[in-house]
């Protein structure tokens, strides 16, 4: 599904969360950044979970390498779909000559 907006960059991210961790709540923040405070909580989260203060989620280099690693898993399914499409041609075209 496509995204309404292109995402915020990492550094916008990062000032925003330690923000947060100085003591501003998500509702001022949000109010003065005009970001929705729901998603200051999530980046708030998410960092807490990289920096290993929460253990109940993937870290952000793990989501990386899982994004990374589906992307490679899809590529090769459909080289083999390919090949299989492939070798059952060849197949049937050596077997009618």
């Amino acid at each position: 599904m496509p995204r309404t907006r292109p995402a915020y960059p990492p550094d916008f991210r990062r000032e925003a969360v330690e923000l947060l961790r100085a003591g501003r709540t998500p509702r001022e923040l949000a109010q003065s950044l005009g970001v929705s405070e729901q998603t200051l909580r999530n980046w708030r989260r998410q960092d807490q979970i990289d920096r290993h203060e929460h253990d109940d989620g993937p870290t952000s280099d793990e989501r990386d390498e899982l994004t990374r690693l589906r992307r490679e898993n899809e590529r090769l399914c459909q080289e083999r779909d390919l090949l299989k499409r492939a070798a059952a041609f060849f197949a049937t075209e050596n077997g009618t000559r």
